[in-house]
């Protein structure tokens, strides 16, 4: 019979392990923390009855899913949390040489990589699951990547990850906020990490005021029916006149909030192949776009991040750029 000093040496252990097998895969954080309701539901709810989720239904069809990750996995006792930089450094805005010169669109640094983050990050999760059942035959885990109704950010900050930054994103003091959230569930308790209880943004307002949709409502909260990088992926049909001309020349996505982050000064550029950028993802011409075939647009997206949108939303988000970039003489 183990003694219960001997059984939580093996339990600590048995998570530093894990950890130590997640660095090896290439995930720069991780933590555990534990199963137990998010402290944030509560917002999630509100933000819900505000309205501020728009097109994402599928949100509020699994908003009581949220309130504990059993719903992803019955039995869960543990939350092994991750993050892996998907940072590509500097890049910005544009043109193409020629007669007939025009505006790059622009892509979030997350998209410009020649794999879709999802595939990648699944891949990396099976990994550590097996290595979980390996060190623990009878455990039964579940690797998720923002598909499932699990609140990333509070078992994030629960895990020590980061803190939540007035973007709403979640900020590392190494990392700044350039890094994919995962997560692997178990059914069996693990040591879990001091939760990250401090902020470090201060009086520090950059992220709100270099919005230019407005789209938070007050820091913390963000309206995403005004955000560039909802209007770019998520949002289906039309995008309303007035939010047009903030979109400026992103095709797909949005970084300026993390780009004007000071913990985003000094962010290392990500180590892992699949994301570095690509010239065809990073280097877009949105006019070419207006012409692409069904198709052309699966050839050149169908493996990639840029994909979410379909067709449709690419070119829509295109004809927006190429109307953003027009000199005032050709929108005449």
């Amino acid at each position: 019979m183990i003694s219960a000093p001997a059984a939580l040496f093996k339990e600590a252990s048995l998570a530093s392990r894990i950890k130590a097998e997640a660095h090896r895969l290439g995930f720069e954080l991780a933590g555990v923390a534990p199963a137990v309701t998010p402290t944030g539901i509560h917002e999630l709810l509100d933000w819900l009855d505000h309205g501020y989720a728009g097109d994402m239904a599928y949100i509020e069809r699994r908003e009581e899913a949220y309130a504990h990750p059993r719903s992803v996995l019955d039995g869960v006792r543990s939350i092994v949390m991750l993050g892996i930089n998907y940072n590509t450094g500097e890049c910005g805005p544009s043109e193409k040489g020629g007669e007939t010169a025009s505006v790059v669109g622009r892509v979030a640094r997350y998209a410009q990589g020649r794999e879709d983050y999802h595939d990648v990050i699944r891949r990396k999760l099976r990994e550590l699951g097996d290595f979980v059942q390996r060190e623990s035959p009878d455990a039964r885990c579940r690797g998720i990547v923002d598909t499932a109704p699990l609140l990333e950010r509070d078992f994030a900050r629960l895990a020590g990850l980061g803190w939540f930054g007035k973007n709403t994103m979640l900020i590392n003091k190494r990392l700044g906020s350039w890094f994919f959230l995962a997560a692997l569930l178990v059914d069996i308790e693990l040591d879990c990490d001091e939760a990250h209880a401090a902020s470090h943004c201060g009086t520090c307002t950059r992220c709100l005021d270099a919005c230019p949709t407005r789209a938070f409502v007050a820091p913390y909260v963000l309206d995403a029916r005004r955000c560039i990088s909802y209007l770019t992926i998520e949002h289906r049909g039309p995008i309303a006149e007035e939010l047009r001309t903030g979109m400026g020349e992103w095709l797909f996505g949005c970084d300026i909030c993390q780009e004007v982050c000071p913990w985003n000064r000094k962010a290392p550029v990500t180590q892992e192949p699949a994301f570095l950028p690509q010239p065809d993802l990073s280097e877009i011409d949105a006019a070419e776009l207006l012409s692409l075939s069904e198709e052309d647009f699966e050839r050149r997206f169908g493996h990639t991040a840029l994909s979410r949108p379909g067709r449709a939303g690419l070119v829509r988000n295109a004809a927006i750029v190429v109307g953003n970039s027009a000199s005032e003489r050709d929108r005449l």
